[in-house]
């Protein structure tokens, strides 16, 4: 007998049946293969039924528990999102707790000792769903207690970004039962809480009592404000939970685009849940030096960490200071620039100098002290020498090459050009103004120098002007700009000369002022504000300010308004400045009022809009537009009704076990 004929044999003994039993055991396997696909629409049906929690150690709402580790079951595999950031244990715990996801089971930790008489709840939100389908458990919170009771009442509410509105994800936000103002600053807060994607924030476990609460950036993870840099909020609003039997809508979808039905359902309404806290970050009025840098061999520039209305006195150690600066400082007195007015300090590598400036001391006052400092320059002065050198070489050989072509060419380089920027646009608005700014400060201004000219009937008229000079390199040509008019502005060589002897080159500009009818105009009566000092802005799209007025009559009134949708928001200038100002929470002052009108603004050419807005009428969390509010809220985790969608597709009707679920 050959191998062949053995092997066949014994192959037959073990399969009686031949082929057509490995065809059957075949499709046997692929069909139990499809069935075990749960995730393939041909493979059976989803599961959409949510984890449910059997049981817990100790069990949920347990007295005088004396353990730190907490079991809680499920009657399924489950997963954890993000617990660190989702996870809230209360009341709040200095050692991060360890909260772990195994199997069918979530494990936490705590590291803190346990205090006494005291209700502890740890709150998923809506960290868990299941291991398969990500069918969420929806929000859950497990809670025991050290004592005699469970304490079961919550708060709730939203934080705001002060200055614009924004919904503020992720602080903290926690109650304190001392009423003191100190206490923020001095103990961690009594149950906390951390907002969502839309500021929304609910403090959960709370005993019945009076309360104030207070949202925290918490930096340094201490639980109360330790630190100027962090964001906060406060009210003086004393909070006292209760609660009510209420009751709400409860929407029963068919699938995921069919509603089944709509009924009321009773729960218990806990208050106050409308708490609105504006955020803001205290302006850090610390003053210390920060750097001395000299980017360009022509001027240094010195930092401060805030401003001073006294300026800093400094004395050259290897130089003569004496009228050696031109001195350019910014609107707040902390970026302060000093331009060399000698071209043999420009020249000079290493400047030593002694600085006398006003610091905040230990006791946070200012007092006088004194640095020294060496500022060199980024590139050395052999160095700009070397590239001046190659500048040269390259011009005069264009110039051989003009030369060696017949065509007209220079013997003597000339000078470096003064070059300044003029800032206009081919159409200007009637309220704008032409800004002139230079690379240096200017040595001298011949303003006989400068024309410009308006076109009337095809003829060409000198036109009034002024120059106004905003600070050490920028300047403002005002004009009665007439709508529809051509203008042109022509500047003579050598009409400015900055410190360095650099003249600029003959300039023309050209420019036509809009015809009205292209613009429309937007009058808004400020409902409750006469009498207040308020600033305007008209928004774009992105929620940056376009124009803005200053109004204390209760109306703000914009002129010449392209067309295109706008917004609008408007604060409080309690101090008169002309700017928003953030708050001090020592000083026990808030962060001035900002307010948003809730709709979109649209402006249409040749025609006016006239509104009414009162700022106070709607509550805070719901003025910004939606179009202009960047920190959006995530999609909520919802079950996703897959079977309702199979069965159509399939043509079949749902199970009604599946209808139940």
């Amino acid at each position: 007998m050959s191998c062949y004929s053995y092997n066949r044999k014994k192959h037959k003994d073990i399969f009686p049946f031949g082929k057509a039993w490995l065809g059957l055991i075949f499709f046997a396997f692929l069909l139990l293969s499809s069935c075990a696909r749960m995730g393939n629409p041909d493979g059976g049906w989803y599961d959409e039924t949510p984890p449910h929690v059997v049981g817990a150690t100790p069990a949920d709402k347990a007295l005088h528990v004396k353990s730190k580790k907490v079991t809680i079951n499920f009657d399924e595999f489950i997963k954890i999102d993000d617990a660190t950031s989702k996870v809230i244990v209360s009341p709040p715990q200095l050692e991060q707790p360890e909260i772990k996801a195994t199997g069918k089971e979530i494990k936490v930790s705590l590291k803190d000792s346990l205090k006494a008489n005291t209700t502890y709840t740890i709150d998923f939100s809506d960290a868990i769903s299941d291991n398969n389908e990500g069918n969420p458990l929806g929000s859950y919170t497990y809670s025991f207690s050290t004592g005699d009771v469970i304490d079961t009442l919550e708060v709730s509410g939203t934080v705001l970004d002060a200055s614009n509105l924004e919904p503020v994800k992720g602080i903290l936000v926690g109650l304190y039962s001392d009423l003191a103002d100190s206490a923020f600053a001095k103990q961690p807060m009594l149950r906390v809480s951390r907002t969502d994607d839309n500021g929304h924030f609910v403090i959960k476990g709370i005993a019945p009592g009076r309360y104030r609460v207070y949202a925290l950036q918490d930096m340094d993870n201490n639980f109360f404000w330790s630190q100027k840099g962090e964001k906060l909020a406060f009210s003086h609003d004393i909070v006292v939970p209760s609660c009510k039997a209420d009751t709400r809508q409860d929407t029963i979808w068919r699938d995921s685009l069919h509603i089944a039905s709509i009924k009321p359902v009773g729960y218990t309404h806990f208050l106050p849940d409308d708490i609105c806290l504006r955020a803001f970050t205290e302006t850090l009025t610390d003053r210390y030096f920060l750097k001395a840098d000299r980017k360009n061999a022509d001027h240094f520039t010195l930092f401060f960490s805030y401003g001073d209305s006294q300026l800093p006195e400094l004395k050259g150690l290897n130089f003569n200071s004496k009228d050696a600066f031109i001195i350019e400082a910014n609107d707040r007195k902390d970026t302060i620039t000093y331009w060399l007015r000698d071209t043999a300090l420009v020249n000079q590598d290493t400047l030593r100098l002694q600085m006398t400036y006003q610091k905040t001391d230990s006791l946070g006052k200012l007092v006088p002290a004194t640095d020294t400092l060496e500022v060199l320059a980024k590139t050395s002065y052999a160095r700009r020498l070397k590239e001046k050198e190659r500048q040269v070489k390259d011009w005069e050989k264009r110039q051989k090459k003009l030369k060696d072509r017949g065509e007209p060419y220079d013997s003597i380089m000339p000078a470096e050009a003064l070059k300044p920027e003029i800032k206009v646009q081919g159409s200007m608005d009637p309220d704008e103004n032409v800004a002139i700014s230079f690379p240096a400060p200017l040595a001298r201004m011949d303003t006989s120098m400068i024309h410009l000219y308006a076109k009337h009937d095809s003829l060409w008229y000198r036109a009034k002007f002024r120059i106004d000079h905003l600070q050490a390199r920028n300047y403002l040509l005002r004009a009665e700009w007439r709508p529809d008019i051509e203008y042109s502005l022509e500047i003579d060589s050598a009409a400015f000369t900055d410190i360095y002897g650099r003249l600029n080159a003959k300039i023309k500009q050209g420019f036509k002022v809009k015809n009205l009818d292209e613009y429309s105009s937007l009058f808004m009566t400020l409902e409750g504000m006469k009498g207040k000092a308020c600033v305007v802005q008209l928004l774009d799209s992105s929620d940056k300010p376009v124009k803005e007025v200053r109004t204390k009559n209760g109306t703000a009134e914009f002129y010449y308004l392209s067309p295109g949708k706008y917004y609008l928001r408007m604060f409080e200038d309690e101090n008169d400045n002309g700017r928003w100002d953030t708050g001090d929470y020592a000083a026990d002052r808030q962060p001035e009022p900002v307010y948003y009108y809730p709709r979109e603004l649209e402006c249409k050419a040749k025609w006016d809009l006239t509104e009414n807005w009162n700022p106070t009428a709607l509550p805070l969390a719901r003025q910004k537009p939606g179009a202009i509010t960047k920190q959006k809220g995530e999609k909520q985790k919802t079950i996703q009704h897959k079977n309702a969608d199979r069965a159509k597709k399939l043509g079949i009707p749902l199970p009604d076990y599946l209808k139940q679920k």
